[in-house]
């Protein structure tokens, strides 16, 4: 083989220089990708929270079209609006004050904090134009000086700091050490630590309107019920991607939105007047304890009083029917069904407004009056030009509350008259109203008259006149959550629900309750009281019972099987001493036999007779129980008022929901893989 001469270098090292060479050139520069976030405050806790790539990727490409001077951007499935310019987001169904929007590029975290915080997008752009500088000229150390007083210094890409001003020093601190410690800084929003939320899939398979029980707080963490709807629609989401993942994927599951429907806020607001007349009453002592009677035990007392009950549920039907048809006006291709879940006091509210609707309702499409025609009928033609300049017609002046209509400077007389027509008159009438109300009772529909036919309930309930609303559809399916409806009945005097009734506009009923829950009454002995029915356990949502559930049943099995086994060792043992000698096996054929007549035996003490639970559920059963967590198992009382507010944050109660609604659709419940 041939030698190199010592100054020739051969093909194998000159390629290792020039890798070399490529190591020691920097990347080239890339522009950083941003994530658009929004801030969330909670008392004095700030928090950034990311969009969905989905929706933020709709953000950036509005952004980056130039037209986002007054383009709306609707996220979050369409419950909330951004405007790009503006940089706020602000909700659709419900009252929010507005949050701010950032498109964030760089961020920063303390010693002290748990995440990483967004910079400001000026800040942001500081930020960039230097480590762009930095990397293109591969010269680092780079210190950056803000007018604020905050210095960054870019030490390599890996390694960025910020080093807050330095105050003025008292004369007793002597070493910098006591200094505010520098923050790091991170490009980027895959350099960090943050959970990214998916996107909710566009079609809306179903809608769900949540009605809140007593108070203004839905849980034990004080939450108002649009939080806690927020929660079980996260639970929801959750459970179809993994008990219906491959209807999901074949396009035959969407989503289900849930709504909240607050009616507190109205009751207690300056409308009614009622905080005043009850704080002028309230004793100075323990204020605390009668803040929160005042606040939300004494809801339960609005609703049995006359003048109270009134506003209550005209609030919950105006409230629930201005959410439909805001809804219908954003998702024109719906073409769902629609629910109503009630949790305690809510659940009874909706039981009274579903017994007292009619199945006739007049459409408001019927109503083809003008907004003209509308005010001069009820004489408040001068502010006609007030409303035209807001570009409200019929349709949009129903969706408004009465702070909109004060907004624009419609005195409050006016307001009230405009309100009272809208609910009376463009949303569906009231035909009918009852100074005694009747509950459970079997009412025939005709077309001229609402007839209570006597003949199928044992007491009637005396009730207060209420003119009770008509919603705007007809509801597929009431879950009552927590309910006390069963107790109310009872107290009202009914004792008995007859078989044959059902809600006029709604056929399916589920009354979902916690074992612990001190609220909770059941529905079924009201119609089936000569059995003793168990009521139905929700099953666990990864498909079997709860470990020590199984295990109790486990325990009761063997208890009675031990028994049996006793009385058959003794019931053998005399049958031996009292018959000849036989062979130590029986035949093949006898012992089949035996074993034959133990599993019929056996089988007639376990099955049970079909019951049949009446029309309030289309025959179906009603009370529907969880199963208890292990820890509450060992002491009932001290997690009793946890359980009344349980069902928000429960998902075997989101996956029996889900179960019902895509069950009527034809799609099958699909078990989870276990891991």
């Amino acid at each position: 083989c041939s030698t190199q001469t010592s100054g020739e270098a051969s093909p194998s090292s000159t390629f290792s220089f020039e890798m070399l060479d490529m190591e020691s050139v920097p990347p080239p520069y890339q522009e950083v990708q941003p994530h658009w976030f929004f801030c969330r405050r909670a008392d004095d806790n700030i928090s950034w929270l990311p969009f969905s790539r989905e929706d933020s990727d709709k953000l950036e490409n509005t952004l980056n079209s130039g037209e986002n001077d007054y383009v709306v951007v609707a996220v979050d499935g369409e419950r909330y609006d951004v405007h790009v310019k503006e940089r706020k987001r602000y909700a659709v169904y419900w009252e929010q004050a507005p949050t701010e929007v950032r498109r964030c590029t760089w961020f920063y975290k303390g010693d002290k904090d748990t995440r990483f915080m967004p910079y400001s997008e000026d800040f942001s752009t500081r930020l960039e134009e230097a480590y762009m500088i930095a990397v293109t000229l591969d010269e680092w150390k780079r210190k950056l000086d803000f007018p604020t007083g905050e210095t960054v210094i870019l030490h390599n890409p890996k390694l960025i700091m910020q080093y807050q001003p330095i105050g003025l020093q008292d004369d007793w601190v002597s070493s910098p050490s006591e200094q505010t410690r520098p923050r790091t800084v991170k490009r980027g929003v895959d350099n960090i630590f943050v959970e990214i939320p998916d996107g909710e899939p566009e079609n809306v398979d179903h809608l769900v309107f949540m009605v809140h029980g007593i108070g203004p707080a839905c849980d034990l963490r004080f939450r108002s019920i649009i939080q806690c709807v927020n929660d079980f629609r996260s639970a929801s989401l959750s459970l179809l991607a993994t008990h219906y993942k491959w209807a999901q994927q074949d396009g035959q599951v969407g989503r289900v939105e849930f709504l909240p429907v607050n009616w507190h806020s109205a009751l207690h607001g300056d409308a009614t007047g009622v905080d005043e007349d009850i704080q002028r009453i309230t004793l100075p002592s323990i204020s605390r304890l009668r803040h929160f009677t005042n606040d939300t035990l004494l809801d339960l007392f609005f609703y049995n009083s006359p003048t109270y009950c009134q506003t209550i549920v005209d609030t919950v039907a105006l409230e629930i029917n201005r959410l439909h048809a805001l809804f219908k006006q954003r998702h024109p291709e719906f073409s769902g069904a629609v629910s109503v879940v009630g949790h305690s006091l809510g659940s009874l509210i909706l039981f009274d407004l579903l017994t007292n609707q009619r199945n006739g309702s007049r459409s408001r499409e019927g109503n083809s009056d003008t907004l003209e025609q509308t005010l001069i009928r009820l004489g408040l033609q001068q502010y006609l030009s007030t409303l035209q300049a807001e570009n409200l017609d019929l349709e949009s002046l129903a969706l408004c509350q009465d702070s909109d209509l004060r907004d624009i400077g419609i005195p409050l007389g006016p307001r009230k008259k405009i309100l009272n027509y809208i609910k009376r008159k463009w949303l569906p009438e009231v035909s009918f109203n009852f100074d005694y109300l009747w509950f459970g009772l079997n009412f025939s529909h005709s077309k001229n008259c609402n007839y209570v036919d006597y003949e199928y309930f044992d007491v009637g309930i005396g009730q207060v006149s209420i003119d009770y609303p008509q919603l705007a559809f007809h509801p597929q399916t009431f879950f009552a959550f927590g309910s006390p409806i069963g107790m109310f009945l009872t107290v009202r005097g009914l004792k008995r629900i007859d078989p044959n009734y059902s809600f006029p506009t709604c056929k399916s009923f589920y009354n979902i309750y916690h074992p612990y829950d001190p609220v909770a009454y059941r529905i079924e002995p009201m119609i089936v009281s000569e059995v003793d029915v168990e009521p139905m356990l929700i099953p666990h949502h990864k498909g079997r019972k709860r470990m020590h559930l199984e295990l109790k049943d486990s325990l009761t099995r063997m208890s009675m099987d031990l028994k049996n086994n006793v009385l058959g060792s003794l019931r053998t043992a005399w049958q031996s001493f009292t018959r000849l000698p036989v062979a130590a096996l029986p035949p093949v054929e006898e012992a089949a036999a035996d074993v034959e007549a133990e599993s019929s035996e056996s089988a007639e003490q376990t099955e049970q007779p079909e019951i049949k639970m009446g029309m309030l559920n289309g025959g179906r059963r009603i009370d529907f129980v969880l199963q208890e967590k292990p820890i509450e198992s060992f002491n009932e009382y001290l997690f009793a008022i946890q359980s009344h507010l349980c069902y928000w944050e429960s998902e075997d109660t989101a996956l029996l929901l889900l179960k019902e609604i895509y069950d009527k659709l034809g799609v099958a419940l699909e078990q989870p893989q276990q891991c």
